[in-house]
Parts: structure tokens; C-alpha cells; sequence
């Protein structure tokens, strides 16, 4: 398998088992519900993991902040969606000005595995 799709596959794993831990973050009421703890943990750790496997060829500050990025809209839109939060427009604009980050990186940057 080519190492780049094989290390942003993982990396796109990593991110959505960071997205599931952080909703369960939110679940588990400040570690006061064992299972959504549990189950936090668990994607946690998975997370860290596929991000490990990632970073064997994507650089670690692309991968990051890939991860980071992407990991903030996804949680945000999670928020709006399944826990029925709002942002603000000061919200919003900060978020696009992160996807514009992680665009400039991927796009213009050499540093990348890419």
C-alpha cells in the first residue's frame, strides 16, 4: 500500500476517534458516568494511536495540525448538532480562520509528506 494513503487513512482515523472521545468527554458529566469515561478513554487511546501511525510519513506539525483542525470543526459541528449548542459569529470566523491554517499547510507548504 502507498505510505501516504496508508498514514492519512490512519490520520483521518485518529481524528474521528478524537471527535468520538471528546463527545464522550462531554457524556461523561466530568468523569462522574463510568461507561462514557470508559469509552472516552478507549477512543482516546485509539486516537493516539492512528496518529502514531501517522506520523511514520506525514511530519509531525502538518499531522497536528491537521488533527487539530479538523478535530475542532468536527467537534463543533458534533456540538451544534447532537448536543444542541450554539456558536457565535466570533466562534465561527475563528474556526474558518483554522481551516484556512490547515488548507495553506496542505496546499502551499512543502514541509508535508504530500
Amino acid at each position: 500500500m502507498n505510505p501516504a494513503i496508508y498514514a492519512y487513512g490512519a490520520l483521518a482515523i485518529a481524528i474521528i476517534f478524537e471527535v468520538v472521545g471528546t463527545s464522550f468527554l462531554q457524556k461523561s458529566e466530568q468523569f462522574s458516568k463510568l461507561a462514557p469515561t470508559l469509552i472516552m478513554a478507549v477512543f482516546y487511546a485509539g486516537s493516539f494511536f492512528f496518529l502514531a501511525q501517522a506520523l511514520k510519513f506525514v511530519p509531525l506539525g502538518v499531522a497536528y495540525a491537521i488533527w487539530g483542525g479538523l478535530g475542532i470543526v468536527l467537534t463543533a459541528i458534533v456540538s451544534i448538532v447532537v448536543f444542541k449548542q450554539s456558536l457565535d459569529t466570533a466562534a465561527m470566523v475563528g474556526i474558518a480562520m483554522i481551516v484556512g491554517g490547515v488548507v495553506v499547510v496542505n496546499v502551499f507548504s512543502n514541509s508535508g509528506g504530500h
